[in-house]
C-alpha cells in the first residue's frame, strides 16, 4: 500500500504531513488528498468484512505541502452499512471532504449485471509512455500512462480519451493495493474536455464520486484500464463519467466528475 510508505502519520492520527513531489499547480494532486482521506476512513472504520461501496470527495480549497489535520466521524453504523465522513483541514479551514460508505454483503434474489464492455486497447508494452515534460504538473511523475484512444491534452481536438495506467514501478515498491492507491491512481487522467484546450489554462476537479463494483485485490504495479466521456460542458464547468478495469477487463470503479474549467 502507497500510503504506508508517503504518509506514515494517517493512521489513526489527527496530524498529517503531506510530503513533497505531489504538486498539480496551486494545489497537491487532488488523487493523493482523496487518497488520505480514504485511507483514514479505512483506519476508523477497520472492519474486514465490509468493503467500499461508494465514495464522494468534494475539493473545497487548494491543499499545501506539509502539515494538515484529518478528522474522521462515523455518520452511522448500522446492521449492514457504515457511512464515515472525513475532512482534510488546514489553518484552521476544510479543504477536502470524503463521504464513504462501506457495506458487508448481503444475500439477495436480484442479480443484474449490465457493465459497459472494456474497451480493445492495445497492450501496455505495445505503446508509448506520456512523455513529462516541466510544464506538466509535477505529479505526473509518480505514474506511468499509455494512451491508447484519444488526443493528448492541449491539441485543440475532440474531447474524450483512455488508456493505460499504474505507479510508476522505479519510483514505488511493490506492494499491496488497496481503494486509496486506486483513488490516487485513477485521479491522475486529466478532465475529458483538456483535448479541446488551445493553450494551457487551469481545470480541476470540484465534485468527484465513485462506485466500487468489485473488490480491490490487487498490487501496486499492475495495470488498469481508464476510459472518460464527457457529458456536458458549459458555462466554465463539464460533466464527465469514467470507467476502471483490470487487465484481464473486468470493471472495478464507476466514477463522476464535476470539473471547473478555465478556457
Amino acid at each position: 500500500m502507497l500510503l504506508n510508505d508517503a504518509s506514515p502519520q494517517v493512521n489513526h492520527r489527527k496530524d498529517i504531513q503531506i510530503s513533497s513531489g505531489w504538486s498539480q499547480g496551486r494545489t497537491v494532486y487532488g488523487g493523493l488528498v482523496a487518497g488520505l482521506l480514504m485511507q483514514n476512513a479505512l483506519d476508523v472504520v477497520a472492519n474486514p468484512h465490509q468493503q467500499v461501496l461508494s465514495c464522494s470527495v468534494t475539493f473545497v480549497g487548494p491543499v499545501k505541502e506539509g502539515a494538515a489535520q484529518l478528522t474522521a466521524e462515523i455518520l452511522r453504523k448500522g446492521k449492514s452499512v457504515t457511512t464515515i465522513e472525513v475532512r482534510l483541514w488546514q489553518a484552521g479551514a476544510v479543504q477536502s471532504i470524503l463521504l464513504a460508505s462501506f457495506g458487508e454483503p448481503r444475500s439477495s434474489e436480484i442479480v443484474v449485471h449490465q457493465l459497459p464492455e472494456a474497451p480493445d486497447y492495445l497492450l501496455p508494452a505495445q505503446l508509448s509512455r506520456m512523455p513529462y515534460v516541466p510544464l506538466m504538473p509535477e505529479c505526473y511523475q509518480q505514474f506511468d500512462l499509455r494512451w491508447a484512444e484519444g488526443h493528448y491534452p492541449i491539441s485543440n481536438k475532440l474531447p474524450d480519451f483512455g488508456g493505460w495506467c499504474r505507479f510508476d514501478p522505479e519510483l514505488h515498491a511493490e506492494g499491496a493495493f488497496n481503494v486509496a492507491d486506486l483513488l490516487i491512481l485513477m485521479d491522475i487522467w486529466p478532465p475529458g474536455v483538456l483535448p479541446m484546450f488551445q493553450q494551457i489554462a487551469p481545470a480541476s476537479s470540484l465534485t468527484w464520486h465513485l462506485s466500487f463494483v468489485r473488490p480491490i485485490e490487487y498490487a501496486l504495479h499492475d495495470w488498469f484500464k481508464y476510459k472518460v466521456v464527457t457529458q456536458h460542458a458549459a458555462f466554465g464547468y463539464a460533466t464527465e463519467y469514467a470507467h476502471l478495469w483490470d487487465a484481464q477487463n473486468r470493471l472495478i470503479a464507476i466514477s463522476r466528475q464535476t470539473v471547473t474549467v478555465f478556457a
